[in-house]
């Protein structure tokens, strides 16, 4: 069923096709993949083997491996996913792990406040989730303008223990955010696709990902522009803003952040040695 499986989703044009198969399969019988292996003469049950060619049926459809299970995996925590939410990708874990370092080294400074994030365009929560996870010190809130979106994330927040410390809005982007609030540091992950490349996209994304967390507009800037003119009004003096970009965007968003009076200290590389990330401080004002 497996050697068959593979060769009808290699037909299809799907990557590492006996990969999949064998996911959806641990999926299925709810075992680790190595499990597999060690049972390799288990014989289907036919109820089994209807669910797996269902299964199979869809990734062939190119629906995306992590819809059909459920969840997806990101820095090393379970999240639901569903078409309401981009799907966390490994170049986003980065961002994460950036954050994080940086907020621990402000939980470590004597301070009258604990510090704060805000994530903008939260999605699943991937983001918002982690830090709340690996920095218990700090106060963080999430917005998104989608309420599909925010279920899931709330949802994901329930299921890691950490709803209780995660402020969920629903916002276009600072939009609805009260105008007193000050955070030591923005994250966002934005759409970052120029319009007329979104057709290009693998089916998977393409046709699955919700084409409001891709579309970035004619250039794929829009996002960053409204961040570099609104995100400073919202952060602590000489606050960090992190964000995400496409890997051939590195210089005209560095370039649009410095013309609005922030302090570029870094352009992070993933690892494909792309640069992925922009570290910024806020104009003084």
């Amino acid at each position: 069923m497996i050697q068959k499986s593979s060769e009808f989703l290699a037909r299809k044009g799907v990557e590492s096709p006996r990969l999949q198969v064998e996911l959806l399969l641990a999926e299925l019988l709810q075992v680790p993949r190595l499990k597999l292996y060690l049972d390799f003469e288990r014989v289907l049950t036919d109820p089994q083997l209807t669910a797996l060619r269902a299964m199979v049926k869809r990734r062939a459809e190119r629906e995306p491996l992590q819809h059909i299970v459920g969840s997806t995996s990101f820095c090393g925590l379970d999240f639901a996913v569903t078409p309401d939410v981009l799907i966390p990708r490994p170049e986003t874990e980065l961002l994460a792990e950036r954050a994080w370092e940086h907020l621990q080294r402000l939980e470590g400074q004597p301070s009258a406040q604990p510090p704060s994030v805000l994530d903008v365009g939260t999605g699943s929560g991937c983001l918002a989730i982690n830090l709340a996870t690996r920095c218990p010190g700090t106060t963080v809130r999430a917005v998104d303008i989608s309420e599909p979106a925010l279920a899931v994330a709330v949802s994901n927040a329930k299921r890691h223990g950490v709803s209780n410390r995660i402020h969920f809005n629903r916002s276009d982007l600072f939009a609805t955010l009260p105008n007193e609030l000050r955070f030591d540091l923005i994250v966002s992950n934005p759409p970052y696709i120029p319009t007329a490349e979104l057709q290009t996209l693998q089916p998977e994304v393409r046709n699955f990902d919700p084409g409001s967390a891709l579309d970035g507009g004619i250039d794929g800037l829009a996002f960053y522009r409204l961040l570099a003119s609104e995100a400073p009004a919202y952060l602590k003096s000489q606050g960090t803003l992190m964000a995400e970009f496409g890997h051939d965007q590195a210089e005209p968003i560095a370039h649009l952040f410095r013309l609005a009076g922030w302090t570029v200290d870094e352009l992070a590389r993933d690892l494909a040695g792309n640069l992925r990330i922009i570290i910024a401080r806020g104009p003084l004002y």
